[in-house]
């Protein structure tokens, strides 16, 4: 037994493979480090390759290990939020981001336990384990009401018109393709060295990552059809912070500001103006004197689009819910959608029977409790078109984005990023934002309390923005919508036939 062997078998190297794990992590946006996760995955692969398919708990802490150092460094910036009231949720911070990356890392831990059953060991092992966690990562955005959040697909981010490829077989496609093109450098040295037949497929595999990115390119490229009535849009970034925007006494000033901001003198009158999540802290739709400021600032055949809360009553009970509210040009209430997607931790808390009486509690406490909403909807914007909604945390799910009975003209995605400073959060949950912009073929207009704001075009690319921790607004023209994509139209069926393919080339590699 050489000393690599020795060492690959010991405890030690559960500790290396939480480092793997922090390298792929590094991956991610803004960060975008591909050649550490390519390098971060190639030593995974060696480690894995010559272990038994019986030793079910080892794989199984392998998977956890590996899932547990991506997880935890692709969620730290989650422990941001517990500082805002810092003298109340700080002692949270722990158990909040350790605990999630430990529940997400089990999902690791099984990928690992199946990969090893299914392909022994060897060759095989390659192509079986990135379809396994492909799956498993699948599976992590619907069980459990589902948190697809640093999905390894979203590397692509930084891969230029490789992320184009979203278009076809979305997340789950490029969370497949990602790690097995991370395991190359190691399975073609090793097929050089002993399996030099092997080398054909691996040298595929390998040529298949430039031709997408030529793919991507030229789709990029590609003259698109302009819009000479395009509508501009205006995306208002307040930049208020968490320890004011909840102050009772500073309602009036933010909600004038936010006003002074809709309604500062450009070229062209904007015939869409959006605010934030949950954009003012009182009930707007209630307050009559909100609602006539409004009207006496808006032009003929504007409409304002904004995150707020909003009440309900029902029989005798009090049901709030996150909401974006439509006023017309009078000030009139012309549509309600309500976030259907709430945030485990953050806007409800998961197995609360349990959670209370140990002290936990959501992070957002105005109000008392949030209800959820219906599902996907679209609104009818004067003078654009449909749009569809997405609220903050509902933009990392690829699925169930817009409504199934009609394709919307563009998105709108409004959220407070806030709560999360000066760190990675924003900037991934941007990055994910534009792959639902290249899954869907729609442009999105995104209004953040503070950063990023921006307008986003059918491609995944910024046409317009303002960056993170800045006050201001944007207008930029609505980019055209594409026609429907593969991913818009069949989802994650391409997506699961490439998953069967590379499978079935696994099982034949058993065999030769």
């Amino acid at each position: 037994m050489t000393v690599f062997e020795r060492f690959k078998d010991s405890r030690w190297a559960w500790i290396s493979k939480f480092i793997f794990g922090v390298g792929l992590a590094l991956g991610l946006p803004p960060l975008s480090q591909i050649w550490v996760a390519t390098f971060s995955l190639s030593l995974l692969f060696a480690f894995e390759m010559g272990c038994s398919a019986k030793q079910r708990r080892k794989h199984f802490i392998s998977g956890l290990s590996f899932g547990f150092g991506y997880f935890v460094f692709a969620f730290h910036w989650i422990g941001f939020a517990f500082l805002v009231d810092a003298s109340s949720d700080l002692w949270m911070m722990p158990f909040a981001v350790g605990g999630l990356a430990l529940f997400m890392a089990c999902y690791w831990g099984v990928a690992f336990v199946l990969a090893h059953a299914l392909a022994k060991r060897g060759f095989a092992l390659w192509l079986t384990l990135p379809c396994m966690l492909a799956l498993v990562e699948f599976l992590r955005g619907y069980l459990f009401t589902g948190f697809p959040w640093a999905v390894p697909g979203l590397i692509a981010d930084g891969m230029g018109g490789v992320l184009q490829f979203a278009s076809i077989v979305g997340m789950p496609g490029l969370t497949l393709l990602i790690l097995l093109w991370g395991m190359l450098p190691f399975v073609i040295f090793m097929a050089w060295r002993k399996e030099r037949r092997r080398l054909i497929l691996a040298s595929a595999l390998l040529a298949s990552l430039p031709a997408i990115w030529f793919w991507g390119e030229w789709r990029l490229g590609n003259p698109q059809p302009t819009d000479e009535n395009a509508q501009i849009v205006r995306l208002v970034q307040p930049n208020i912070s968490q320890s004011d925007k909840w102050r009772s006494e500073n309602a009036d000033s933010i909600f004038n500001e936010l006003l002074d901001l809709s309604v500062s003198p450009t070229a062209q009158l904007p015939k869409a103006i959006i605010w934030p999540e949950s954009a003012v802290s009182f009930l707007l739709d209630e307050s009559e004197p909100a609602k006539k400021q409004i009207a006496m600032r808006l032009q003929e055949g504007q409409t304002l689009l904004t995150g707020a809360i909003r009440r309900q009553m029902n029989a005798n009970q009090e049901d709030y819910h996150t909401s974006i509210i439509s006023f017309d040009q009078d000030g009139t209430v012309v549509g309600r959608y309500d976030k259907w997607r709430l945030v485990p931790g953050g806007e409800y808390l998961p197995l609360a029977w349990m959670l209370e009486p140990l002290g936990f509690r959501k992070v957002v406490s105005l109000p008392e409790s949030f209800s959820a909403g219906t599902g996907p909807q679209n609104f009818e914007v004067s003078g654009i078109g449909q749009a569809a909604l997405l609220i903050c945390y509902e933009a990392i799910f690829p699925h169930l984005l817009v409504p199934d009975d009609a394709r919307p003209r563009w998105i709108v995605n409004v959220t407070n990023d806030g709560w999360f400073g000066n760190s990675v959060g924003p900037y991934q949950h941007l990055a994910q934002v534009r792959m639902r912009a290249v899954e869907q073929g729609l442009p999105i207009a995104r209004s953040a309390n503070t950063g990023i704001s921006a307008m986003i075009d059918p491609f995944g690319r910024i046409v317009a923005s303002l960056a993170l921790g800045r006050k201001g607004f944007v207008d930029a023209a609505l980019p055209q919508s594409l026609p429907a994509t593969v991913f818009a139209l069949w989802g994650s069926v391409p997506a699961l036939i490439l998953l069967i393919f590379i499978l079935t080339i696994a099982g034949l590699g058993r065999r030769y």
